[in-house]
């Protein structure tokens, strides 16, 4: 018949070690070596570039949090599954923003406090404003992306970062084009019933 092992060792190895603390095993703006073949002062300028569309992407999905719950009137149940859904996409985003990143051999910007020092969008109030300001909030918002996109796009195509590239044209930019037509046509005056 099999004994038990009753050392004190063992047990203590299934026990959580909690309380930890360290020191920071990378600084955030440093870069770690990767083989992906794209030199250093490349993989640094698309982790800059990339690291402030992840802070302002990060404060666009809480910009389209806070809306989709503030929303009123009588288009409010469109509008809240619009925004809600539009919420999911860019979560979607941010994480292949923060991954690409990490994948260039940086630190993707994650810490709240840390995202909030470096957006560029406008923060809001913290209240409830009326429902074409918060869309008109939103675009603003996507329009201050997409130009951060346009310059990341070029750079990191003269650059030849193809995987930067990609995932900056054919997620991130195009995402946020159709996000902006879908809120856009929510600000156009047209009557319900009559032409």
């Amino acid at each position: 018949m099999p004994t038990q092992n009753t050392d004190i060792t063992e047990v203590d190895r299934s026990q959580p070690i909690l309380h930890q603390h360290g020191y920071e095993i990378q600084q955030y703006g440093s870069l770690r070596d990767l083989p992906i073949v794209l030199n250093p002062s490349t993989r640094s300028e698309s982790c800059v570039l990339v690291n402030q569309i992840l802070a302002d992407t990060i404060i666009l999905y809480h910009l389209y949090k806070k809306h989709h719950w503030l929303m009123r009137g009588h288009t409010f149940y469109q509008l809240h599954l619009l925004l809600d859904k539009h919420a999911s996409e860019q979560i979607e985003l941010i994480d292949a923003l923060g991954e690409r990143v990490q994948t260039l051999g940086g630190v993707a910007i994650a810490d709240p406090r840390h995202v909030a020092e470096v957006t560029k969008i406008k923060r809001p109030p913290n209240g409830v404003e009326e429902v074409p300001v918060m869309l008109s909030r939103l675009l603003e918002a996507h329009e201050l992306i997409i130009g951060e996109l346009r310059v990341a796009i070029d750079k990191t195509a003269a650059n030849q970062d193809s995987g930067t590239n990609d995932l900056l044209v054919s997620q991130v930019l195009r995402t946020n084009e159709t996000q902006v037509w879908f809120l856009a046509e929510h600000l156009v005056d047209t009557p319900l019933v009559r032409s």
